[in-house]
């Protein structure tokens, strides 16, 4: 059943907290029937009232109002123990929802980080956005109001009735067959609401992904003068939103009078049935007035029900969206296997890999082979998958036949789907074009790979990737902060500081994808030089694939691979291509010769 309801899944999240849950429930139920037992007193103390015995006469004059001190002092008890116990089980309620916030916050960013570059590709950063706050705000609203919907409302309208019902069976019923019918109104227009959330969600959901581009491509939107017609798009699209959040905020604001009527009309039978009884003495008038007093509380509790179910209405399509996400199969698992402690090379055999949500293959029946400490380039149109096949080398991406493997001819070479993950990501890294930066200091963004290596070392790391300068110009040095996504720095950079970070946690595979496309010759040459130093000074061999359309790249590589209709078409060194392969020189531009 709870596989089926997303809030309840939700909801099962409290069972990783069951004292505290437990506590909370608990406090409400006191607190509910605090409030039974007081309108029970409230009744009491008025028929004492009624009949004189509240304060009496004495013979010599004198008034004995103990009975009436003692109405008045045991209701004040009453009504101060409530209010404490409601303080904490408000305050309760709220951390304890909050804490199930920050955990199912935390397994959406999990989820996201474990699903493949696929789903990424196809959902817009706006989409997970929107569920990991408004979505996730909605839920923890709902989980808030759970205990006066599940825990409170069936109390106290179990208690009052059957407080009525104690009085008179029928001044009871009445009441109560009220009340379920007023409940089932509710219930009847809640799918209604649902469906109004869901539109409201996606109309969010686009919103956000606007404001996101908005902020993220400030730098072309200026370039090309698009500002006034990206606002224009922005605010179009607010506009949508709250056209469809106003039609569900109408719709919810307009569902309450009708059930809260027809609990209302608890009242006239009370009092109509109820002076009745109380004219043929079956009835107190202390017991009229509970009586009179539960029927406003049914009235008032009816309102808040229907507070609430808009507000479980609303968290149930968000919570639907959460789920959706959260059960998103991860394509990608880890193996169990580890790799040995030599110098790695790399195996394609037979690799296809279809395009994000199906489609033609990308890469088709695609072979190649790097030994260790080689360094190769890989060439080709674009299009032509050379940024899905450095996706492969780490698993952000996986194939869909073939296999890759990693390893050598001496110690053996293994599928990377055996790999442990961690391990794998640890030794094979992808410096990708577009370089992306945390907003913190440079110092945190390099140790990102080497999170213990002193700022000796970090300096070391900024020479081999030719960053020297990019130091030297920031006013903090290595505790610069970077900006949001290094913005203050240039493409080039930003390029040579993401190297840096990879060299930093000295990778036995590093492949360069149009890594170095921001850099000079010059700064380009130095930096695959060092990388061949390095590894020459440490006894171990860097493999190193160069995936770039420059010829200045090319040409510092020692063999050449060129990637065509999803498999590797020519292979061998610059000079040898050109001579043999007419498409080389078609990508290249040079004039057949």
């Amino acid at each position: 059943m709870i596989e089926k309801h997303p809030l309840l899944r939700s909801l099962a999240i409290y069972r990783e907290m069951p004292w505290r849950f437990a506590l909370v429930a608990l406090l409400f139920i006191a607190v509910n029937l605090g409030l039974v037992w007081q309108q029970w007193l409230i009744g009491h103390a008025v028929n004492d009232v009624s009949a004189g015995r509240a304060v009496i006469l004495q013979a010599d004059g004198s008034l004995d109002a103990s009975l009436g001190w003692y109405w008045l002092w045991l209701m004040l008890a009453v009504a101060l123990g409530r209010g404490v116990l409601q303080y904490a089980a408000s305050v309760l309620s709220l951390v304890l929802s909050q804490e199930l916030l920050t955990r199912l916050r935390e397994r959406i960013l999990q989820q996201v980080q474990h699903l493949h570059l696929g789903y990424h590709w196809q959902h817009g950063m706006g989409e997970m956005i929107t569920r990991t706050t408004r979505d996730a705000d909605k839920v923890r609203d709902a989980l808030i109001s759970f205990w006066r919907q599940v825990v409170e409302t069936p109390l106290v309208v179990l208690a009052t009735v059957g407080l009525l019902g104690w009085y008179n069976p029928l001044l009871g019923l009445v009441p109560l067959m009220l009340t379920v019918f007023g409940l089932w109104i509710f219930v009847r227009q809640t799918e209604r609401l649902v469906s109004l959330d869901r539109a409201v969600g996606q109309a969010y959901d686009r919103v956000n992904q606007d404001l996101s581009e908005g902020i993220g491509g400030v730098r072309v939107i200026k370039s090309f003068g698009l500002e006034d017609s990206r606002i224009q798009r922005f605010t179009t699209q607010v506009a949508v939103f709250a056209d469809h959040a106003r039609h569900a905020l109408a719709y919810s604001s307009s569902r309450i009078p009708l059930p809260q009527a027809v609990v209302a009309l608890g009242h006239v039978w009370i009092l109509v049935y109820g002076a009745h009884l109380v004219a043929s003495d079956q009835l107190g008038i202390g017991e009229l007035v509970t009586s009179l007093l539960i029927a406003t509380t049914l009235v008032f509790r009816i309102e808040g029900i229907g507070r609430v179910m808009q507000t479980f209405a609303d968290a149930r399509s968000s919570a639907e969206r959460i789920w959706q996400l959260l059960d998103e199969p991860a394509a990608i698992r880890s193996g169990d296997a580890s790799l040995p402690d030599t110098p790695l090379g790399l195996k394609l055999e037979h690799v296809s890999v279809s395009a994000p949500g199906g489609g033609l293959d990308i890469l088709r029946d695609c072979s190649l082979t790097l030994q260790p400490g080689e360094i190769v380039a890989l060439v080709g149109a674009t299009g032509t998958g050379k940024s899905l096949l450095a996706s492969l080398l780490p698993r952000l991406s996986d194939i869909s036949s073939g296999r890759v493997l990693i390893g050598s001819d001496s110690a053996g070479w293994q599928d990377i789907r055996q790999l442990k993950l961690d391990e794998l990501r640890r030794r094979v890294h992808v410096v990708p074009q577009e370089s992306f930066l945390f907003s913190d200091t440079l110092a945190a963004n390099l140790r990102l790979t080497a999170p213990h290596a002193s700022d000796r070392q970090l300096r070391e790391g900024l020479r081999l990737a030719a960053a020297d300068d990019v130091l030297e110009r920031l006013p903090q040095g290595l505790a610069t902060p970077l900006g949001d996504r290094g913005v203050t720095l240039s493409g080039g950079q930003r390029q040579r500081l993401s190297l840096a970070r990879a060299l930093l946690g000295e990778p036995d595979i590093l492949c360069l994808d149009d890594a170095t496309s921001a850099l000079d010759a010059i700064s380009e040459r130095q930096v695959l030089n060092n990388i061949r130093q390095l590894r020459r000074a440490q006894g171990q061999a860097t493999t190193l694939l160069v995936i770039s359309s420059k010829l200045s790249t090319i040409l510092l590589a020692d063999r050449v691979l060129m990637l065509q209709d999803g498999r590797i078409a020519a292979s061998g060194t610059h000079a040898q291509l050109l001579k043999t392969s007419p498409d080389y020189r078609d990508l290249l531009g040079i004039d057949h010769g």
